[in-house]
């Protein structure tokens, strides 16, 4: 009667477990979720935003059949458990270092969508599933008898196997994110994972009388089943920038574009110190976006006529020219991070470009070539030229640019400017021995500077 308890479960220890599997949960789903509910993060339609929902459901899975493994049910036994679960997690994990290997080893996209590569190497487990469902050697609580665990720990075992393989293969990528990291620890507890599944299965097949064995091995399978689903969750390898943000809404994010995650110079600071240029109109479009304030202008102008993806696919181009050839890591994040922010059908800011050049950039065959923008660059600024260039120079935005421009030149310097979105820093440096030093700093430093120039 005291073994049949155990089996069937009830214990103190269940239910913890079972409380840490929830939680486990909801913390999967917020990692998942917060950025795009609490920091309105675009919602692409890529792999990097479906592969995540995918591993949550199959998490879910995994934690569902862990719990209801008394349960003798044919579905939950070998469907869900099997392709529908670890499956279906390490198969996502697998996509994912696929992905990272064809673009920073071979450095070019993968030639196998997501979608198509996800479902292949899921096949094994869906036709080991199948076979289990028709052979029905299952005992009266759905185990299989000892014989069935070398086939079945080889399945799980090949597809660690291959993550290694590709992880291997990326160990020495200089990652700026938590990409390998992420890997390692998914493999590692992957690994950790099938070992306590055959010694909690090989131990309560051949010793099922034991009670408190039937107790400990259940709690000790769903907590490695509740870690192992956050091990396995990364969005490192599909949204990087996403592992930047917070959690909390009050903090904010540590880099708000790639561009300033990479390092790149200046990369979204618009500085009060920076050389006032004169701008004429006559001058050609492509000249005048190298100037940073004209360019923010020009953008904030585009953005109110709902037409601003080329003026920030020509900013995010011009950011990934300042990194150095020699650094295609770098180049490469950049590139990939505009492709799928501009390039790709369905992109959150998908710019009006030809078949011909969009083509060309997702075939090319090295994601860190200098050029690689360069035919779409050219047919966005046309575009820019015939929309939005002869309208600007007639609108506010204008107008209160050449304001500014004419208050900086005569040394009068602005706080904020209602309207664009500049954000103007001071120097870190204050005189420690006048209190009121940053009080009248804004003031006189503009006619400061004016007079040591003179003198």
């Amino acid at each position: 009667m005291k073994v049949e308890s155990a089996v069937e479960g009830g214990f103190v220890t269940d239910y913890v477990a079972i409380a840490i599997s929830i939680l486990s949960m909801i913390l999967l789903l917020s990692r998942l979720l917060v950025p795009f509910l609490v920091h309105k993060v675009p919602r692409t339609k890529n792999s990097g935003f479906w592969i995540p929902i995918i591993h949550v459901f199959a998490s879910f899975n995994l934690l569902l059949s862990t719990v209801s493994t008394n349960f003798k049910h044919l579905l939950l036994s070998v469907w869900v458990e099997g392709p529908l679960a670890f499956g279906l997690l390490l198969s996502c994990r697998v996509t994912q270092a696929f992905q990272l290997y064809y673009i920073f080893v071979k450095r070019r996209l993968p030639p196998i969508r997501s979608y198509i590569f996800l479902p292949l190497i899921l096949l094994p487990w869906i036709a080991g599933a199948a076979f289990i469902h028709m052979k029905q050697p299952l005992n009266k609580r759905c185990h299989m008898g000892t014989y069935w665990v070398i086939p079945t720990v080889s399945l799980h075992t090949l597809y660690v196997t291959a993550l290694v393989g590709f992880t291997r293969a990326i160990r020495h990528i200089e990652f700026r994110f938590d990409e390998l990291k992420d890997l390692w620890w998914g493999i590692l507890f992957s690994a950790s994972s099938i070992g306590v599944w055959v010694t909690a299965y090989i131990l309560n097949e051949i010793h099922d009388d034991i009670s408190w064995l039937q107790i400990a091995s259940r709690f000790l399978l769903l907590i490695m089943a509740s870690i192992l689903v956050q091990a396995l969750f990364s969005l490192s390898s599909s949204q990087p920038l996403l592992t930047q943000i917070s959690l909390r809404r009050r903090e904010p994010q540590e880099f708000e574009t790639m561009g300033q995650a990479l390092g790149i110079p200046d990369s979204g600071l618009l500085l009060q110190t920076e050389a006032v240029q004169v701008i004429d109109p006559n001058e050609p479009l492509d000249k005048l976006l190298l100037d940073k304030k004209f360019r923010q202008s020009f953008m904030a102008f585009a953005d109110s006529c709902l037409a601003g993806e080329s003026v920030h696919f020509y900013d995010e181009v011009h950011e990934l020219g300042k990194l150095p050839v020699d650094d295609p890591v770098r180049r490469i994040y950049m590139a990939r991070y505009i492709i799928d922010k501009y390039i790709v059908a369905g992109a959150a800011m998908e710019v009006n470009i030809s078949h011909r050049s969009r083509q060309e950039i997702l075939t090319t065959a090295d994601l860190a070539h200098p050029n690689l923008f360069n035919n779409a660059l050219n047919e966005v600024m046309q575009l820019m030229k015939t929309n939005l260039a002869k309208d600007y120079w007639s609108s506010m935005y204008f107008m209160k640019f050449k304001e500014e421009a004419s208050m900086r030149s005569n040394g009068l310097e602005l706080e904020q400017m209602t309207g664009l979105n500049f954000s103007p820093r001071l120097s870190s440096v204050h005189g420690a021995d006048d209190p009121f030093h940053q009080e009248h700093f804004s003031k006189g430093s503009a006619n400061d500077s004016h007079d040591s120039d003179t003198q």
